[in-house]
């Protein structure tokens, strides 16, 4: 479950960064980060003041929400009335950070999200954000929530807060230690967990009388619940003054200003233990006791009423670099969703130099860096070689900082880089300080680079009449205004040398001590107002892509299993496709490898499917335009730089509109088809035949084969998945209806010419369709599927037995190497897109009878491989699953287990299956049941597109294959073989029916049809469990029953069931003796019972 929120609002202080910031929301909305619902209004609201206080800010962003809600529902002035269902979520800023320049939201986290939506680094804002919205108000009636952005907060996936019957305002608290707390606020509570007070930095004595029974005190987390009610309150006090100086319309009026505290001013009011004048009383100057009074009136009457929740803890933001470094290296408590890890959206020449307890978020490091433990660096791009000794934090530095760098040890120092606005100027500027320093402590008792400013003095040759003003007395000296960093220099580009200095002994230090004075410096507390906020945001976006180029390099080069969708939609909703797109292309034609130039093109595709966003129609489609009938050619000839060049100016053409990148990603993926097609079709190396007799002129060869059932692991034996993620799938022979329903047979006959006849649905059948090749350009469509016959043109090619394309025609060849032509039947009871692999057993079954015939032996393995070469020649790219089958029978496992190693796996396994004395059973619907398998369709079907561009799933609305599902796919087959070998535990193999099921759907979502649907509900209290048969969306349906023999039982059943239509039942058994293959005579009788069995 997750909070829906109607309005979310970001506060910030003045000083023109609100657009950037409003951009920052309006991103994590496009990249799914704000829920699967989220809010119609994202607003990042300024104060009106730059000293406004917490509660000004909220009763300023109270009135903004209200007048953007009153003007959605048609009101003409400010209505209270809308905040009575509305869910508000009011997210406050607060104060400048010294260690991130765009504030303590911004802070980004060393963390990684694999399962977003969209990748992004992770910053204390989104950490907030899930926690609020997963986490701590799910359940909260509606109102207003108010969250502080100045602290790490980590809250347990069930909170336990209780709402029945709340009213009034409810305080957030987690438990914190006594010691903690006397820095920090603690509320004094009832039993009843009423609020008495609120208490900052007490005594120990006030503490402690706050503390539970196990010591822990409830520490203020800067969380707070307005109900309905006391919001509709709290709103109507902006119109009266002096609260009225706290909104934009007071400032708009002329107002003067006022500032307020959330808690202090606004909250502590509601407390049981306050008396109004102890209330009133206690406020600063004369217009804040008179807001107070207002809000006393206002508010009194509501609860207070605390919810600590245990297991959560608190961690403030501190000015203190060591705290703050801390809190970047260590891991966060058990009940955080956040898992730091070292390296985190970062790309690493040499990740061994990165000592453990170490950090490094959103950097590129070239060559050797190395960093020490303890030491954390973010938003940096460093080439080695580099050291950084413990202690350090570095942030914001770019490349041409690396020479400064390099022979400067580095220990207990922060370093920053900082992008200045001196109004139309722009400038970057350096910033040194100690991690012991404190900013505010004065000069005398402080100190700068960990040392006394003495000391300082005395080895750098600075001055203290170089840092400040004569004037200013000695106690308010400290190191934040302290004109220490380089900005301007009349005749110089100034650097980071000009910061570095200060750490060089005095012999050093003298060659720069001169151009420090003659620069023009600024203290840290001159340089906050003129912070460029978006110029950092932008900044961080530039490099975080930079290093996501280096991470498409790198997963695509090293055959990673990784996702890149992820990447592939941040860089669509931030703009920063052009540069994926053109670091694939440099990969696809440079790479020298057909399977990684597949897998770039397959990405490619993925990208141009997020630029239209969801818009242009389906994703599969036709590919065959004759606009990329050059880039093809150049594909199809081995070319692959040519065709990659070539396909990229073409999809310059179709960029305009959403409707023309879809069509342009489908021929991506026709063009990464043509490449997995050769590279597939290398099986051929795999096959060795060897000579046999040749039968007598006018015997027939004929094999006849059982359906298969696919248990489990189906999707991951297609390529290129299986080269991805490893292969692994669990398959059944079984009989249907008591008969083999599939089969082919073969024979010479005197004529030069091949006759391909497709029978109906028994060898005796009467010809549906027949024809006559007595040329070599009648087999020219030999690798259009859908063409008449191209199966059995394919056969005839993929085994030699027809050289094609040839000078010598067609009746020369055959009258030269068998004396006369080839006549070839071939049948099956079963539905076209049945789901029971017919058309790939089919194959095998033509390849091993025509092998025959033709005087050729084959092996096991040959015969997969041929029939896996004769499939990528025909374009269908068939799975491997059923492969074994048509050999082994029984229970049978074709498994790569090594993904991304070879282009190429080895061949399947075999296992017998234990015999059950009970009955399978499956239906087909004719209705809904009876449409193509979708792994026959187009180039590419939606899990084999997620899979082989590396992604989990298409940039589309709708249901998403979940993360993961392939490797699921793949460690569930395994699992389930090891099941299914467990005599009788019929229920258990029931299960994993179920279970495979459920993974079909999520990774073809729309793959149940509502009337399958319907049958499965009816079926379900009599079966242990059932799954369509292949991909899913139609075919057969089957099913395990609890009790032997049910046919007559579930027919009467399902015809009880309203909107199947039409159906069938037809009964299936185990076929522990696989495919047979027999010569017989002129007459041939039924090929379902053998009378005997030839090898190949």
């Amino acid at each position: 479950m997750a909070a829906e929120w109607s309005v979310l609002l970001l506060t910030c202080q003045p000083g023109g960064c609100v657009s950037a910031f409003q951009q920052e929301l309006e991103a994590r909305r496009l990249r799914g980060g704000l829920g699967p619902r989220p809010p119609p209004l994202l607003l990042a609201v300024e104060d009106p003041w730059a000293r406004l206080g917490s509660g000004g800010a909220t009763l300023n962003a109270l009135l903004v929400a209200a007048e953007h809600l009153s003007a959605r529902a048609g009101c003409t002035v400010v209505s209270s009335d809308v905040l009575r269902e509305a869910r508000i979520l009011i997210l406050h800023m607060g104060r400048d950070f010294s260690f991130d320049d765009c504030g303590r939201a911004f802070t980004c986290l060393p963390v990684e999200e694999p399962g977003a939506p969209a990748e992004a680094v992770v910053c204390n804002l989104d950490s907030l954000l899930a926690t609020m919205t997963h986490r701590l108000c799910v359940g909260s009636p509606p109102g207003v929530w108010i969250c502080s952005t100045d602290m790490l907060l980590t809250v347990p996936s069930a909170p336990g807060i209780d709402w029945d019957g709340f009213q009034g305002v409810r305080v957030i608290a987690v438990p914190g230690s006594q010691a903690y707390a006397r820095n920090h606020g603690v509320y004094l509570a009832d039993e009843q967990g009423l609020v008495r007070n609120i208490i900052y930095k007490g005594t120990e004595a006030q503490i402690q009388q706050c503390a539970g029974p196990d010591g822990t005190v409830p520490l203020v987390c800067g969380v707070v619940f307005f109900s309905s009610d006391a919001a509709e309150q709290l709103l109507a006090t902006h119109v009266i003054p002096p609260l009225d100086a706290c909104t934009y319309m007071g400032l708009d009026s002329g107002a003067p200003p006022i500032q307020l505290s959330l808690f202090f001013d606004i909250v502590l009011c509601m407390a049981g233990g306050m008396t109004e004048e102890e209330f009133v009383k206690g406020g600063g100057d004369t217009s804040v006791r008179s807001a107070r009074s207002v809000l006393w009136t206002a508010l009194r009457a509501f609860p207070l009423s605390m919810a600590c929740i245990p297991g959560a803890s608190y961690d403030y933001m501190t000015t203190s670099a060591s705290d703050h470094i801390r809190s970047l290296t260590l891991l966060p408590g058990s009940a955080s969703h956040l898992h730091f890890c070292k390296t985190a959206h970062s790309h690493v020449d040499q990740p061994c130099l990165l000592e453990d307890g170490s950090s490094v978020t959103n950097c590129l490091l070239e060559g050797a860096v190395r960093l020490a433990a303890g030491s954390v660096m973010q938003h940096c791009h460093l080439q080695g070689p580099l050291e950084i000794g413990p202690g350090c934090l570095l942030s914001g530095l770019s490349a041409s900082s690396s020479p400064a760098l390099q022979g400067c040890p580095l220990r207990d120092v922060v370093l920053q880089g900082h992008h200045i606005r001196l109004r139309d100027l722009s400038c970057r500027v350096f910033t040194l300080t100690g991690r012991l320093d404190d900013w505010q402590r004065p000069a005398e008792e402080a100190t700068y680079l960990n040392m006394p400013w003495a000391e300082f003095f005395h080895r750098t040759g600075v001055r203290e009449g170089d840092l400040w003003d004569a004037e200013m007395p000695r106690s308010s000296r400290c190191l934040l205004n302290a004109r220490l960093f380089p900005v301007l220099h009349a005749c110089e580009a100034l650097g980071l040398e000009d910061v570095l200095w200060l750490l060089a002994p005095v012999a050093v230090a003298g060659e720069w001590l001169a151009r420090w004075r003659a620069a023009w410096r600024m203290s840290w507390e001159e340089l906050l107002p003129c912070l460029d906020k978006a110029a950092e945001l932008g900044a961080r976006r530039a490099l975080f892509f930079l290093q996501g180029q280096r991470k498409v390099r790198r997963v695509l080069l090293g055959r990673q299993d990784c996702s890149l969708l992820p990447l592939a939609r941040s860089a669509v909703h931030e703009g920063y496709h052009e540069a994926v797109l053109s670091t694939l292309d440099e990969v696809a034609s440079t790479a020298g490898d057909a399977g990684i130039a597949a897998r770039a093109l397959a990405c490619i595709a993925e990208v141009l499917g997020c630029m239209a966003r969801g818009e242009g129609g389906l994703r599969s489609g036709p590919a065959a335009n004759r606009e990329w009938a050059l880039a093809f050619g150049r594909l199809e000839s081995g070319d692959v730089a040519g065709g990659v060049r070539e396909l990229a100016a073409e999809r310059q053409k179709w960029m305009s509109r959403p409707a023309l990148l879809v069509r342009a990603a489908r021929h991506y993926e026709g063009a990464e088809q043509i490449l997995v097609r050769q590279a597939v079709m290398s099986s051929c190396q795999f096959v060795t035949v060897a000579q046999a007799e040749l039968p007598p002129l006018g015997c027939w060869v004929q094999v006849a084969c059982p359906a298969r059932l696919d248990l489990s692991g189906g999707w991951s034996d297609t390529p290129p998945i299986t080269y991805e993620h490893g292969g692994a799938v669990v398959d059944v022979a079984v009989l249907v209806d008591g008969c083999r329903p599939i089969g082919a047979r073969v024979r010479r006959i005197g004529e030069p010419e091949l006759r391909l006849v497709s029978l109906g649905g028994m060898p005796q059948g009467e010809a549906a369709v027949e024809l006559v090749c007595r040329e070599l350009e009648h087999l020219r469509d030999y690798c259009q599927p859908h063409a008449p016959g191209a199966l059995l043109k394919a056969a005839f090619i993929c085994t030699q037995v027809v050289q094609f394309p040839s000078q010598k025609p067609l009746q020369a060849q055959l009258m030269e190497s068998f004396g006369g032509g080839f006549e070839v039947h071939t049948w099956s009871k079963l539905p076209h897109g049945s789901g029971l692999g017919t058309s790939s057993i089919l194959a095998g079954a033509v390849m091993a009878s025509l092998y025959r015939a033709a005087g050729k032996a084959a092996s096991t393995e040959s015969l997969i491989h041929a029939v896996l070469h004769l499939e990528q020649r025909l374009t269908t790219g068939s799975g491997r699953g059923e492969q074994p089958i048509r050999r082994v029978g029984g229970l049978a496992v074709a498994e790569d287990p090594h993904p991304c190693r070879r282009w190429l796996a080895g061949p399947g396994r075999g296992a017998r299956a234990r015999h059950q004395n009970r009955e399978v059973e499956g239906s087909a619907a004719a209705q809904g049941g009876g449409g193509e398998d979708p792994g026959a369709q187009w180039f590419y079907p939606d899990p084999q597109r997620s899979l082989a561009a590396g992604v989990h799933g298409q940039d589309a609305p709708g249901p998403q294959p979940a993360p993961g599902c392939g490797e699921e796919l793949v460690r569930q087959a395994a699992l389930r073989r090891a099941k299914c070998r467990c005599a009788g535990n019929l229920p258990l193999i029931g299960k994993c029916l179920d279970r495979y099921w459920q993974q079909k759907k999520c990774m073809a979502p729309g793959c149940e049809p509502l009337a399958v649907g319907r049958m499965m509900d009816a079926l379900r209290p009599y079966v242990h469990g059932q799954c369509l048969a292949g991909a899913g969306g139609g075919g057969f349906l089957y099913v395990l029953t609890k009790a032997p023999r049910q046919k007559e039982a579930l027919h009467q059943i399902l015809a009880k069931t309203q909107g199947l239509g039409n159906f069938s039942i037809h009964s299936i058994e185990v076929d522990t003796g696989g495919f047979s293959v027999e010569v017989v005579g002129c007459d041939p009788k039924d090929g379902s019972h053998p009378r005997e069995d030839v090898a190949v």
